[in-house]
């Protein structure tokens, strides 16, 4: 009976230390585009990123993700995060630099992702 026990807590152990092979979904269902069109709605994320202000679990979840997803190019994202950070990058370049240079200055201060994602990040700003 000891046996089974310490097989299965070991069972238990190596599937919490094996990596994910992506991001939650969890949140993959949130309306991206009624964050962007709300002030309200993108303040609050921005602050939250920034340290500026109070995180929603969403906020808090990309917060702890963002600075992974940038070193690894996102290869843990879903498809579906993918289509919406694109999407989050495309609007704050062109509609709101100010903000784009604020969340650039926190997580890039040395402008390694802007040198990497060059040709993306040039390609959003011709959209």
């Amino acid at each position: 009976m000891k046996l089974i026990v310490v097989v299965a807590l070991c069972l238990v152990a190596v599937a919490w230390a094996k990596p994910a092979s992506t991001y939650t979904d969890k949140w993959d269902n949130i309306n991206v585009d009624e964050i962007l069109e709300s002030q309200r709605l993108l303040k609050a994320y921005v602050d939250c990123l920034l340290d500026r202000g109070r995180c929603t679990p969403d906020g808090k979840a990309l917060k702890e993700t963002l600075p992974d997803a940038l070193e690894h190019e996102c290869s843990k994202c879903t498809e579906k995060q993918k289509k919406s950070s694109d999407k989050v990058i495309r609007h704050l370049v062109n509609k709101r630099p100010d903000l784009w240079q604020e969340l650039s200055g926190k997580y890039d201060p040395e402008n390694i992702y802007q040198e990497r994602y060059k040709n993306q990040l040039d390609a959003v700003k011709r959209q």
